[in-house]
């Protein structure tokens, strides 16, 4: 069955948003945005532990920045894997 086919699942992703100095678990589905993994990164850090801001989130793995528009699935991110959540600069 290919990407485009498969039926979404539950991918638990390790994360650390920013300059917070917790990582923490969150769970994100293989057919959410990167833009929707930051968010749902964002929303347990954001304005808590470090102070909003009005601009962009990115997401890092294995050292790149990924585009915002793909897939969790289609960035080869896997159960457990770590993601960096910062602002765009």
């Amino acid at each position: 069955m290919s990407e485009a086919n498969a039926e979404p699942s539950l991918i638990p992703l390790n994360a650390v948003f920013a300059t917070d100095f917790l990582e923490i678990l969150v769970p994100v589905m293989s057919n959410n945005t990167i833009a929707e993994l930051a968010g749902a990164v964002a929303v347990h850090v954001e304005g808590i532990r470090v102070p909003a801001q009005d601009a962009e989130k990115v997401v890092f793995h294995n050292g790149r920045r990924l585009d915002p528009t793909i897939t969790v699935a289609a960035a080869g991110i896997a159960p457990l894997d770590h993601v960096r959540v910062e602002y765009a600069t």
